[in-house]
């Protein structure tokens, strides 16, 4: 039995509706456990931006350290450009907190239609591991001639040897603790780019050395993704970097069904401060305020937090019956074609739970 304290951030859009009631569900089913989730709610986001001119104060992640855990909702506005968004809270918060390693599962459920109509419920188990701090989005770079015909901008990837053995390393440690098809498989554009692809590469071998026992696979991006179409019931565990690690994620979770149901943690393996889990969908401003929005991102994504600090039976219950809702499909939202609510799949899960 512990306490817990969480800083919970909703962010935007339906990202308002569904992290309060996937946190709500994550303390009771911990609760039942013996277990105490104390939350702190900071508002900051959009709204934050529009009223104050940042996405958060100055002094956020000193509040943000005080906690065990950090559960986000989606950020992001109309009004709002996107860039300004990523860079003002999220970039920031896995930056400062060292959180990085992106663990995003791809799970085709029960009950769940991929898209590739060959795939079945189980076909598909994988984990896209993302570097989360450096790489292409290490903002490098900048403008000059800013806004005249001449404007140029330069954008610099930066990757450092100590950034790419230490993701390499996370991900071949999941693949042992997985122990499925203990594999995996490194995604680069080494042809390409010459330079930070190839460092990748070579740590990739070097690093492949200290585990035995698990096979190793290295591809292109371009032909990672067609395989990911192809035949995505051969991977297990995917490494690659910071935006080829975005965008293979996505598709995953696409091929899983809908990116509704994906789930993400990002993740300080050293645990010197709280790990962040967030959802992987964006904040639907057109459905937002409807109570339409599918929780299932949000629900998996506090699984994923239950289980990082420890809350292995709690974790495993909320799983289950998440998993139960969507194998039934009795409840459903209108992103897999029914008519429920966002209190519906709540309620179904509550009862669920009971």
């Amino acid at each position: 039995m512990g306490t817990f304290s969480i800083a919970v951030i909703p962010g935007d859009g339906i990202g308002r509706e569904v992290t309060p009631l996937a946190f709500e569900i994550a303390r009771k089913t911990a609760a039942d456990h013996g277990d105490t989730l104390e939350p702190t709610f900071y508002e900051w986001g959009s709204d934050y931006y529009l009223q104050h001119g940042t996405m958060m104060p100055a002094d956020a992640i000193d509040y943000l350290r005080k906690s065990d855990a950090i559960f986000l909702g989606a950020v992001g506005h109309p009004d709002v450009p996107d860039h300004v968004t990523l860079n003002g809270l999220l970039l920031p918060i896995r930056r400062e907190l060292d959180l990085y390693a992106n663990v995003r599962p791809s799970i085709l459920y029960a009950g769940v239609e991929s898209p590739l109509k060959q795939l079945a419920p189980g076909d598909l188990d994988l984990v896209v591991v993302r570097e989360n701090t450096e790489g292409e989005y290490s903002q490098v770079g900048g403008f000059v001639y800013q806004n005249q015909v001449n404007e140029v901008a330069v954008q610099t990837a930066v990757f450092t040897r100590r950034g790419v053995e230490r993701i390499l390393r996370f991900a071949f440690d999941l693949a042992q603790r997985r122990n499925r098809k203990r594999k995996v498989t490194s995604v680069t554009k080494s042809n390409a780019q010459g330079f930070s692809m190839v460092l990748w590469d070579r740590v990739f071998e070097e690093v492949a050395q200290d585990y035995d026992g698990l096979e190793t696979e290295s591809l292109l991006v371009d032909a990672a993704a067609l395989n990911f179409v192809r035949r995505p019931q051969t991977f297990d565990v995917v490494v690659a970097s910071n935006l080829f690690g975005d965008i293979l994620s996505d598709l995953g979770a696409m091929v899983a069904g809908s990116i509704g149901l994906a789930a993400s943690a990002n993740i300080d393996p050293l645990r010197r401060g709280p790990s962040m889990f967030e959802p992987v969908h964006g904040t639907a401003p057109d459905i937002a305020g409807k109570g339409l929005a599918n929780p299932m991102g949000a629900i998996f994504s506090a699984v994923m937090m239950l289980d990082h600090l420890g809350l292995v039976e709690a974790a495993t219950r909320l799983d289950g019956a998440a998993r139960a809702i969507l194998a039934e499909g009795e409840v459903r939202t209108p992103d897999f074609g029914g008519s429920s609510s966002t209190r519906d799949i709540s309620e179904a899960l509550l009862q669920k739970l009971e």
